[in-house]
């Protein structure tokens, strides 16, 4: 996955439907989720499409599976875990991911119900990663 600035490179360039056309090519490369693994448990709240987060923890470091089922939504939720992908847990939840996503302009860039969801994202996230730890 790539990092946030790489992303950012690319994304600060491009206008409109290619910004579109970004983030259904970062959900794309989104680490495919197993279908068990969308459940309700890991169904995120508050997003007009469905999503799913799974946190995993190796050696110390979080990693996330996710998945949703419109292509947009999967892109925004591939920015998400971008921020965060592989980075210690204790970090994650002392993280400001909204700080760390607000050169996207999300808000702006895209309508309110792909953006609604969002903070309920990144509290899963954080959520987790508290959890984890804590662990």
């Amino acid at each position: 996955m790539r990092s946030l600035e790489d992303i950012y490179e690319e994304y600060e360039f491009l206008e409109g439907d290619e910004r579109y056309r970004l983030l259904i090519e970062l959900g794309r490369e989104l680490d495919p989720m197993p279908d068990a693994l969308k459940t309700d448990a890991t169904l995120v709240r508050g997003c007009s499409a469905s999503v799913w987060v799974y946190p995993t923890n190796d050696a110390g470091k979080l990693h996330f599976l996710a998945d949703s089922n419109a292509a947009i939504t999967k892109g925004i939720v591939a920015l998400v875990i971008s921020a965060v992908q592989d980075r210690p847990a204790s970090e994650v939840a002392q993280m400001d991911v909204t700080a760390a996503l607000a050169p996207f302009d999300l808000k702006n860039q895209l309508s309110s119900n792909r953006t609604q969801g969002v903070p309920n994202m990144i509290a899963l996230v954080r959520e987790h990663a508290a959890r984890l730890a804590n662990a």
